[in-house]
């Protein structure tokens, strides 16, 4: 029974991925890729009204309140 060749293999892959990689760079060249306009970025958002204080409060957990005593 003859043996299987397998010195080419690494050629063969290396091929194949460099292969893929092009294909796929042309691919993405007939892509429109859209671009972020300078206008959306001037626009100012008002800032919403919060229903809470603009405080720290303390939260505790019940599960970690044993570890705190």
């Amino acid at each position: 029974m003859p043996q299987l060749d397998t010195s080419t293999w690494s050629l063969t892959i290396t091929l194949m991925l460099i292969s893929l990689f092009c294909i796929y760079q042309l691919k993405m060249l007939n892509q429109t890729m859209t671009s972020i306009s300078s206008q959306e970025d001037k626009i100012l958002y008002p800032k919403p009204q919060l229903p809470w204080e603009k405080k720290w409060t303390k939260t505790y957990l019940l599960h970690s309140s044993h570890l705190l005593s």
